[in-house]
């Protein structure tokens, strides 16, 4: 069945306006001509739209349900007009970001909102993953940017840093650990160690980089999570000790609820995350707007973080 979009027009001005000799005057044809789209419509669709009985022009309950699903068309129609408008302007249909899930996402979700509110017609795809799972899911997909906690650099990658992030060694005040100092790693390896699971294991097709958190402490309990929330509770149980990334712990170090490992080595370290593109895969309007708004909110957000600190 082939049908005339201009006929959901006619339809739609017709009821609106209240007849046919209105509907013609608005849309500046003659009646004949708005009866013939109504009348090739019916024949089109096997169904009377109007009651012809009736003085107004009165739709039947099929020609009711006929005009709102024609409304729906018509916005439809409107819609992909003005996206090849917006694409036409430079916009590229989609953009797909790879995050590590140890880096802060309120930078992300305030870029986010702001392209939502300039109606950029991109689609992006959001996809958190694990240590060297963000670099295989950057590969797999073919992302166009991806945000992580380390990589392995290649030719065409394309890197920048961003703020640095304070990782905390943290125990619960329940776990035997925080009751000692000056801890040795033989001894921490007499618990149980709480990470998270590097995502990559998922992608079968490739080969993992030859990564490895030099941070782990390599003793033989050591409880693999899926995600850092898992990881916070967890730790709050007093299940084990661990590493997290302090903008996720900041509440809990200052309650009291997680408290500091004294380790020998460091009860902190810190890394640059790096948000990374390909030459292979250059930027298009979108890709450059989320680039600098989200360096642009993380530093704003390190900044604020360290008056906090400085304050407090």
């Amino acid at each position: 069945m082939k049908l005339d979009i201009e006929s959901f027009q006619v339809l739609d001005v017709i009821v609106k306006t209240g007849s046919f000799a209105r509907a013609a005057e608005k849309l500046h044809k003659a009646q004949s001509a708005i009866s013939y789209q109504i009348r090739k419509l019916e024949k089109q669709l096997g169904i009377e739209v109007f009651n012809r009985e009736k003085y107004r022009a009165e739709l039947t309950p099929a020609g009711r349900v006929i005009l709102n699903e024609g409304r729906r068309l018509l916005n439809q129609v409107k819609h992909i007009g003005q996206l090849a408008e917006r694409y036409g302007e430079g916009w590229e249909p989609s953009l797909e970001v790879v995050i590590d899930g140890a880096l802060p996402m309120d930078p992300v979700m305030k870029t986010l909102k702001i392209m939502t509110e300039r109606d950029i017609p991109t689609k992006i795809k959001l996809k958190v993953e694990f240590l060297s799972g963000v670099q295989q899911r950057f590969i797999k997909d073919e992302a166009d940017l991806m945000m992580v906690k380390d990589f392995v650099a290649s030719p065409g990658l394309i890197s920048e840093a961003l703020p640095q992030i304070e990782n905390i060694l943290v125990v619960s005040p329940e776990h035997p650990l925080s009751q000692e100092q000056h801890i040795s790693r033989d001894r921490l390896q007499q618990f149980v160690e709480l990470t998270v699971n590097d995502s990559s294991a998922i992608f079968n097709d490739y080969q993992r980089p030859d990564y490895q958190d030099a941070h782990q402490f390599g003793g033989d309990r050591v409880f693999y999570l899926s995600g850092f929330i898992y990881k916070k509770h967890a730790l709050l149980m007093g299940l084990g000790f661990g590493w997290m990334p302090e903008f996720l712990i900041s509440e809990e170090l200052h309650s009291g609820n997680l408290v500091r490992v004294d380790y020998e080595g460091g009860s902190q370290y810190q890394f640059t995350p790096r948000l990374v593109s390909t030459d292979f895969r250059p930027l298009g309007k979108a890709g450059e707007l989320f680039k600098n708004l989200v360096i642009k909110a993380y530093h704003k957000a390190a900044s604020l973080a360290e008056r906090e600190r400085i304050q407090s």
